[in-house]
């Protein structure tokens, strides 16, 4: 049994090639710092004297720097190309990270953290693209997960850093530490992953397959049904960040420490279980089929909350079990088949709009759970999440069955 645990370990993470690991390695060193962001909304109104509603505003802010850098990040990637747009959007990103400390008024912040979200955020799709080119086709989507193990590690460390840091040294220290781990990612990048080599691997890709495709993903209707479907999820999942905590804190009178421990339980899952299963799912099943059963479980882990008669630290780890055995189904997948839906040449902004779509969720996930649970309750909040994930479910059978048969729609 163990030596069969351990095989498995090994070829799950077999196979994936150099740069793959030398950017879950950028990511890493990237997510490591991450510190201002979790501790932005108590910096601005205990340090700089903020009320809630101004708070507010900073992150909405946010926001929209974060859609807004979806678009054009996706933009810049297909017209530099994605090796320059990663270095440059970490490494200009560092120095609003730093320079962020020396804003004080409210309207300073909002436009120092729009353009800084700005920034930020259009890494990613950069980042999404490269996939593509430096990894194999059969190992997109554990190309994935490995990122996303790296960008999980990173958020486990950087925020307990910070506050660390926030209460031995202050504040100011975390805009410095969280500036520096952008620009060493940025020159780590640099150092290690040699443009030519990036140049050459998209060159031979192009080569084998060279879809016309659509001259925008804007007038790709599947592509775009996709996006909305994933929408539905991403509104659904998102309440995991923002209405979940209070739930726990106001109905079930968990303790700040108990949360963080409910929290720490999900990246430790991830941590350990998403590339095995990644590995066995991308072999056994179709990609829209383990998105479907991811979203499922979304919708399982919300109805589970809603259920009495068991300890609220019980039901709390069930639902929290199942919603991250539905990220992990859901979310390696689900970028995959974004990526493999795109034209060589139109990545960038395909992968542009997927990323928007998901800080579009982060928008509207907290308003709406918000709005729901303090007008109709918790409750009704868990039933309405529930059937966003059904629409979605439906939506993803009905793409499934209207797929043409490409290799997009194979397993991996």
């Amino acid at each position: 049994m163990i030596a069969r645990t351990i095989s498995l370990y090994k070829k799950s993470f077999a196979g994936l090639s150099r740069p793959v690991w030398l950017l879950s390695l950028v990511m890493f060193i990237n997510r490591s710092g991450t510190m201002v962001l979790p501790f932005l909304t108590i910096y601005l109104t205990t340090k700089l004297g903020f009320s809630l509603e101004q708070a507010g505003w900073a992150m909405t802010a946010f926001g929209v720097g974060s859609v807004a850098g979806s678009f054009l990040g996706g933009k810049l990637t297909d017209r530099f190309g994605f090796y320059e747009v990663q270095f440059w959007t970490l490494f200009l990103g560092g120095i609003l990270f730093t320079l962020l400390q020396f804003m004080k008024t409210p309207m300073e912040v909002y436009l120092m953290v729009l353009l800084m979200s700005t920034v930020a955020e259009a890494f990613r799709p950069a980042s999404m693209t490269s996939v593509a080119a430096y990894s194999k086709a059969e190992n997109r989507t554990r190309s994935f997960s490995l990122l996303r193990l790296a960008i999980n590690l990173g958020w486990s460390a950087g925020p307990a850093l910070g506050g660390w840091l926030a209460m031995k040294y202050g504040y100011f220290t975390l805009f410095y530490v969280d500036g520096f781990t952008c620009i060493a990612a940025a020159l780590v990048f640099r150092a290690v992953l040699a443009p030519k080599k990036v140049e050459k691997m998209e060159a031979v890709e192009e080569e084998v397959s060279d879809d016309e495709g659509f001259g925008s993903p804007c007038k790709d209707r599947r592509y775009l049904f996709f996006l909305l479907i994933t929408l539905l999820g991403a509104v659904a999942f998102m309440q995991f960040l923002s209405t979940l905590p209070v739930f726990y804190k106001q109905e079930m009178s968990l303790t700040e420490g108990q949360i963080g421990l409910l929290m720490a339980y999900n990246g430790l899952l991830i941590f350990i279980l998403e590339m095995p299963i990644v590995y066995l799912a991308e072999r056994r099943f179709n990609q829209l089929d383990t998105i479907i059963w991811g979203t499922i479980l979304y919708a399982v882990s919300y109805l589970v909350l809603d259920l009495g008669g068991l300890i609220p630290i019980v039901i709390a780890l069930i639902s929290m079990t199942a919603i991250t055995f539905g990220e992990i189904l859901n979310m390696p997948f689900s970028n995959s088949y974004a990526l493999n839906m795109a034209p060589p040449k139109q990545r960038g902004q395909y992968m542009g709009l997927f990323t928007m779509t998901f800080s579009l969720g982060h928008i509207l996930a907290p308003a709406i759970g918000m709005q729901v649970a303090a007008h109709w309750g918790f409750s009704t909040l868990w039933w309405f999440l529930s059937g966003l994930c059904v629409l979605a479910v439906l939506g993803l059978w009905f793409l499934k069955k209207s797929e043409p048969a490409t290799p997009s729609s194979s397993a991996g």
